[in-house]
């Protein structure tokens, strides 16, 4: 009895221990979850301060993860995985926050395309990102192009404008173009670089309307007029280089009424050949379309050819790129007072007299030819680089002599009263030798084998000490190691 007794006393006992452990284990199971203090709105915050990436470090949870009852709705994996990714639409927004009781703050955010959505650690400032998120530059700033001005949209269904570049703010949507005619011209004002993508995007304003703007892709732009095509009158072209790339896109009237209405050889073709050329209209049209590409249409090109059309369709056209042509480089001089920001006209003295010696510099041999495809379209900025290339970023005069402390922006008026020597009798005061430095400002655009050549434009600062070149020889082109004529803005 007494072993029995034992027994019992034993077994009681074991049990009494197993709720107290059980007791213990759950109240420390209770301690171990934080507490999340009330919720702190960031929405009157700027939204742009509060774009924001996961570091892949923390998880992403429905509420404050140290909270009873938080769950993961992103893993630190895929977490992971948005960091590292290359698309907007997987950077965050943060709007909210809260901070537990131990002092960790914890971000409500969502991803730019609303995909994941949840509370993230955020380190233990409520001020700065830290821990499972840091802050993002969505966007870098780009450079604007040469020409902002005459761009009209390819396509307004495909290249519509948003209110920022799609996905680098959140809920960036689109700008409504009701108002806008496909005629209508944009201005360009500024220009940003999608961080991830690397797409360019310019910020543009319709000039007939000014309540249109927003952030258009740059390829979505083009400067060619914009024609409404019609399909019950026209038909549409489209001109693609051999490898496929279109190149153009116009309307061609059909001279028909009727949407479905065949169209006449003749409107297309030159019937009375066999095979058909094209017709001189659509020829023409052609050439127009692809003014400034280097491309062109071969009249008689066979691979041109289709049949059966009617109003509505869309053909064909294959362009052939033309052959390459070699252009001259001139220095011109840069007038700040001409509104087209460039030199009005070529200066073309030959003879390096005292009243224009401070103009007459000497030009560098060509190392490198500035050529392209004739009649292609080449920017400012190839100019420059084709100068950059022929070490002619820089230029001198020859030798001048004028008074001590002349100023170093001298305008031309005073530089005219320079002498070649310092003991001219006219200007007994000529006696310090100075020379003028020419700094290339910027290139023009233009078109590969234009008859006057592209232009490089340069300012000019006076310099004390003699020119390494005193006697420089006549001219204003470089190619033949020829001189070239510039003068102070």
């Amino acid at each position: 009895m007494q072993s029995s007794l034992k027994k019992s006393l034993y077994l009681g006992l074991a049990a009494l221990s197993f709720v107290s452990v059980a007791a213990v284990s759950t109240t420390a199971s209770a301690k171990s979850y934080a507490k999340a203090g009330a919720y702190t709105s960031l929405e009157k915050t700027d939204a742009t301060t509060r774009n924001v990436e996961a570091t892949g470090t923390n998880a992403l949870y429905t509420k404050p993860g140290t909270v009873k009852g938080a769950k993961v709705v992103a893993s630190k994996a895929t977490m992971a995985k948005l960091a590292a990714s290359k698309k907007s639409a997987d950077y965050f927004r943060a709007y909210g926050q809260k901070t537990t009781d131990r002092g960790s703050v914890y971000y409500r955010v969502v991803t730019m395309d609303g995909k994941y959505r949840g509370y993230v650690y955020g380190g233990k400032s409520a001020t700065a990102f830290a821990g499972g998120i840091k802050s993002a530059n969505t966007t870098t700033e780009a450079t604007l192009p040469t020409a902002t001005k005459g761009y009209y949209l390819k396509d307004s269904k495909t290249n519509t404008l948003w209110t920022a570049p799609k996905y680098t703010q959140y809920k960036a949507s689109k700008v409504s173009l009701y108002g806008a005619k496909a005629s209508d011209t944009f201005t360009v004002s500024k220009a940003a670089t999608k961080t991830r993508e690397g797409s360019l995007y310019y910020y543009v304003t319709d000039d007939n309307n000014s309540s249109v703007a927003g952030w258009v892709y740059a390829k979505g732009l083009t400067t060619d007029a914009q024609t409404t095509f019609d399909e019950t009158t026209q038909v549409q072209v489209l001109v693609k280089a051999t490898d496929g790339t279109t190149l153009k896109t116009f309307s061609y009237n059909a001279g028909q009424t009727s949407k479905g209405a065949a169209v006449a050889d003749t409107v297309l073709f030159d019937s009375a050949t066999d095979p058909k050329n094209l017709s001189d209209g659509l020829e023409a049209a052609a050439t127009k379309a692809l003014t400034g590409t280097g491309y062109s249409v071969a009249k008689g090109d066979t691979v041109n050819m289709t049949a059966n059309v009617k109003t509505g369709d869309t053909i064909t056209l294959y362009a052939t790129k033309g052959q390459e042509a070699i252009t001259k480089v001139t220095a011109m001089r840069y007038d700040s007072n001409a509104t087209s920001s460039k030199s009005t006209a070529f200066l073309t003295t030959t003879t390096p007299v005292a009243a224009t010696a401070y103009y007459t510099v000497s030009m560098p041999s060509v190392t490198t030819a500035f050529s392209g495809t004739n009649g292609a379209a080449y920017t400012a900025a190839d100019v420059e680089a084709n100068v950059k290339a022929n070490k002619a970023q820089t230029l001198s005069s020859g030798t001048i002599y004028l008074p001590a402390g002349t100023p170093a922006d001298a305008d031309a008026t005073v530089l005219a009263g320079a002498s070649l020597t310092n003991t001219d009798v006219a200007n007994p005061t000529n006696t310090v030798a100075y020379h003028v430095v020419y700094t290339l400002k910027n290139g023009v655009a233009g078109t590969y084998g234009n008859a006057d050549g592209a232009q490089a434009l340069y300012t000019g600062t006076l310099v004390q000490g003699a020119a390494a070149t005193t006697t420089p020889d006549a001219g204003n082109s470089w190619g033949n190691g020829a001189a070239s004529v510039v003068a102070p803005s």
